[in-house]
């Protein structure tokens, strides 16, 4: 799908006259006369309208023949969910691309996961968004090895090779093409008052890199979620830092994030440094990063209900995942019960059957493993008998290749999950929330969703969550943070 405003010419060169933030990320503006793309909120001089031919994505600028603004730098700027909106064929292939599948798998790989032939792949890609899939996975890397140039000592090899380049010469070639200079260029002269850590490798491989997101950003609620639904053993969370390992390709690598502001820091230490595309995009899906607060703000504040919600916390974000697989197993031990008894369970989980990882955390289990134990075994760590049947079949479903994560045919998805007996759908949508990271799932059926729309039935939720697309996810996030700062 294109999405409408690529299409109006006058919508689209009104936002960058008013040098309007809402577009950046959306819309890209690329100027004939100079051969470069900006934001639309770029401080330069506004081009003349004839001037102007406008993309939805960096990649198909690129394609275009235009190269990154050195001022407002399009390029690093936090991502969009626009895409996420959508569960079509194009969607899907974004948001794929963005978790890294075609890093080792490249086109036909992305093509086998959608179950769709190369060519047909191309096409539609190209006819929505400008760029080809592999266009499009070039951007990405070339991304990525930015942040990792402007924000690390690394050896530019090191860098290449990270960010998922083949050799140094394409990791040039590319660089020049999508930046105008060559790599070195791009990194900054060391600052006397750059923060101490910010940016260096130090020992054991770690390295601290500041991942941007759009303002405003409800920091301290993300941590407020996040700590009290932190499990012993599993993570770890206290002062405003979160630590847990987040899987790779290579294994498990150790991270620790702390929201900010302006920025969200994370420092990874990875097994291997082509891990650190994914982790970073994991990351990004874990804290919502990519989140757009003006639009959400702008529908929802229309509601008499939210709008003093919305206007108490802006920046509120939707936390999602590092790991779709156990999101879902956590969801289900979760029904029905308080969010102690909830931590409580899956911590017993993770020590009867998780695996060591770094730092001394453990490992959330394979689907495998859970399955493995059978309805005894999990029966034994004091789950009900139904409870621990369903895990096992969720699990079961897991290992057979369900795919859960932000790529996944969320039609197909939930139909999956519903079909699994003991998951109603509460649970279908609350993965669908945030494993899927669908913006406008919603969960009906919530207790305290329907509490805070006056004690109503989920027929009537439904019906008065209708106002609230596309971000119906993000009003119940909003609902549910109200009434836990009331409780607490």
């Amino acid at each position: 799908m294109t999405p409408a405003l690529a299409l109006d010419h006058d919508i689209a060169y009104r936002a960058v006259q008013g040098r309007d933030p809402r577009f950046d990320g959306r819309l890209f503006v690329a100027v004939v006369s100079t051969g470069i793309y900006c934001r639309p909120s770029c401080p330069s001089r506004t081009p003349r309208p004839e001037n102007c031919r406008f993309h939805t994505t960096a990649a198909a600028c690129v394609a275009a023949g235009f190269r990154a603004c050195r001022r407002c730098r399009p390029d690093a700027l936090p991502g969009s969910r626009e895409w996420d909106l959508d569960g079509d064929l194009v969607g899907r292939a974004l948001r794929r691309i963005g978790d890294g599948v075609m890093d080792g798998a490249g086109v036909a790989g992305l093509a086998a996961s959608l179950h769709v032939s190369e060519r047909h792949l191309h096409r539609v890609v190209v006819a929505s968004v400008g760029a080809t899939p592999a266009q499009l996975a070039r951007t990405r890397r070339a991304q990525v090895a930015r942040l990792l140039v402007e924000q690390t000592t690394w050896p530019m090899a090191d860098v290449a090779f990270a960010a998922g380049f083949t050799s140094v010469r394409q990791f040039n070639d590319v660089m020049r093409t999508e930046f105008g200079a060559p790599p070195s260029a791009l990194r900054p002269v060391p600052r006397a008052d750059q923060h101490p850590g910010v940016g260096q490798a130090v020992p054991g491989g770690a390295v601290t890199l500041r991942l941007r997101h759009a303002a405003p950003y409800d920091a301290e609620a993300f941590l407020a979620h996040v700590t009290a639904r932190a499990v012993p053993g599993l993570e770890e969370a206290a002062g405003g830092v979160v630590r847990r390992a987040v899987p790779t390709r290579g294994g498990h690598a150790l991270v620790e994030v702390r929201p900010g502001a302006s920025h969200l820091a994370a420092t990874l230490t990875v097994p291997d440094i082509a891990d650190v595309p994914r982790v970073v995009g994991r990351l990004r899906h874990w804290a919502d990063l990519d989140a757009e607060p003006l639009r959400v703000a702008t529908v929802l504040g229309e509601d008499p209900l939210l709008a003093p919600l919305v206007a108490r916390r802006p920046g509120l974000r939707v936390p999602g995942t590092v790991d779709p697989a156990e999101l879902a197993v956590r969801t289900v031990l979760g029904q029905q019960v308080s969010v102690a008894a909830a931590r409580t369970l899956t911590a017993r989980l993770v020590a009867a059957a998780g695996t060591p990882g770094p730092s001394g955390l453990r490992v959330f289990p394979e689907p495998a493993a859970v399955a493995a134990m059978g309805v005894g075994g999990l029966r034994a760590l004091g789950l009900t008998g139904a409870r621990a049947a369903t895990v096992a079949r969720l699990t079961a479903v897991l290992a057979d290749g369900l795919d859960l994560g932000p790529g996944a045919d969320r039609g197909a998805a939930r139909a999956a999950l519903h079909a699994v007996p003991g998951i109603g759908p509460w649970t279908v949508e609350y993965v669908a929330l945030r494993a899927m990271g669908d913006p406008d799932a919603f969960p009906a059926h919530d207790l305290v969703l329907r509490q805070a729309l006056g004690g109503v039935s989920a027929a009537e939720a439904q019906r008065r969550a209708e106002r609230w697309r596309p971000w119906r996810g993000y009003a119940a996030q909003h609902l549910w943070t109200h009434r836990a700062l009331e409780d607490a």
